[in-house]
């Protein structure tokens, strides 16, 4: 019988997690990449490699580009041998495989589909404040972060209010059983967790095979599983898949967009009350946001050949780390590139960030994230006057590269008499 438990992470992933910062210039100093044990990779650090590898993907391929950091042990994989899913989704697909993915994320998050989004949106987020602003202080990853982008996703993909904190609870659960180390016992529930939001999301595809709607959950069905007869099982496994994933990405991103951004925003109150003079310069602070601090730091690439990037040469099966939050403090692309200023593109307007990727797996959900920030931004800065970090409220960023974000970010305002 097997005894074995979950494989943990390397020692030492954990601080490189919190703080990969001083990695990623180390690295973009060093000649060719430079090969990281706690990652089991290569990085590549640079803008310009980034970039490289992102517009070649029949040299770098993304079908292993979500590894996890630790293994499920045999406890938990029994469990999620219960569930569905564990296809290829359009982040780990090349190709003619990915474009088939892509096509309905892109009509599903089309400008116009953003748009009408958007006045839920904000009815959603302004009930979120409403359930603190008398407070004059809040955690906001707890009270806010985690709930706006859920219900947004939720509302897109066609979810029953009532079923999204449990879709959002499965999806962060799915991201500690594979990127945390657990006991044994946490794997198991974990894994139980995440098990229940693949049956949910079965209950979905199936009723919308039957009973299709003007969501992107039917739209998802309609062009995976062309046809009308009931849905094999396979065809079950890869729409719950493509749901799971696009639940996950879709509000855990902006979740940590969220958190990263209002930090940094308000660790510098001068750039807070410029803001607040000149709403003009939100969209600009959500991409300095965006570029100074990336929610996502990078995916995994799998070299197909043997190839030669920076100098350094790879044989075919090797693996990288497309650090995109290395490439947004590029020095040789960004002045100062250390230094969160939210006028920097009014200076240099056609500098561009990889925040959201770059190529063909760029985020097709880019604009619903950006939209959901500048309508936090200026939400807060309307309605919590004198908005400030605590004090004495020591803030620790999460151990992971996925969804970097604070682990809490404890707020305080002054409360209008």
């Amino acid at each position: 019988m097997d005894h074995s438990g979950p494989t943990a992470p390397p020692a030492g992933l954990d601080a490189l997690q919190r703080d990969p910062y001083p990695l990623y210039s180390r690295a973009r100093r060093a000649e060719g990449l430079t090969h990281v044990p706690e990652l089991d990779a290569w990085l590549v650090a640079r803008d310009a490699d980034v970039r490289e590898v992102l517009l070649r993907p029949e040299d770098f391929s993304s079908a292993q580009s979500l590894r996890p950091d630790v293994t499920p042990g045999p406890a938990a994989l029994a469990v999620l041998a219960r569930g569905l899913g564990n296809r290829p989704t359009v982040v780990t697909t090349d190709g003619a495989a990915h474009r088939r993915h892509r096509a309905p994320l892109n009509s599903g998050l089309s400008t116009a589909r953003v748009a009408a989004l958007l006045p839920y949106a904000a009815e959603v987020a302004d009930e979120l404040v409403d359930g603190f602003a008398a407070d004059g202080r809040t955690e906001l990853m707890t009270a806010y972060a985690r709930k706006l982008p859920g219900a947004v996703v939720g509302r897109l993909l066609g979810l029953d209010p009532a079923d999204v904190p449990a879709a959002v609870h499965g999806g962060h659960r799915a991201e500690q059983l594979l990127f945390r180390p657990l006991t044994e016992s946490e794997q198991v529930a974990a894994a139980e967790d995440v098990v229940a939001l693949q049956h949910l999301l079965d209950s979905y595809v199936r009723d919308r095979r039957a009973r299709p709607r003007d969501d992107l959950c039917s739209a998802l069905v309609t062009a995976l599983a062309p046809g009308t007869g009931e849905l094999t099982l396979d065809q079950r496994h890869e729409l719950v898949s493509t749901l799971q994933n696009f639940l996950i990405a879709g509000h855990l991103t902006t979740t940590a967009l969220i958190g990263t951004a209002l930090l940094h925003l308000l660790s510098r109150p001068d750039q807070w009350d410029l803001l607040r003079t000149k709403p003009e310069l939100i969209p600009a602070a959500v991409e300095e946001a965006a570029r100074h601090d990336t929610p996502v730091q990078g995916f995994r690439r799998t070299t197909t050949r043997p190839v030669t990037l920076a100098g350094t040469h790879l044989p075919a099966g090797a693996t990288l780390f497309v650090a995109y939050g290395s490439a947004n403090r590029d020095e040789t692309r960004y002045e100062r590139a250390d230094t969160f200023d939210i006028t920097r593109s009014l200076t240099r307007p056609h500098i561009r960030h990889v925040a959201f990727g770059h190529g063909a797996h760029g985020c097709p959900g880019s604009h619903l994230a950006r939209a959901q920030l500048r309508l936090t931004v200026e939400l807060f800065a309307r309605r919590l006057p004198g908005l400030r970090l605590a004090e004495g409220q020591d803030v620790v960023m999460r151990p992971t590269l996925i969804h970097r974000s604070p682990e809490a970010l404890h707020l305080t305002w002054d409360r209008r008499p």
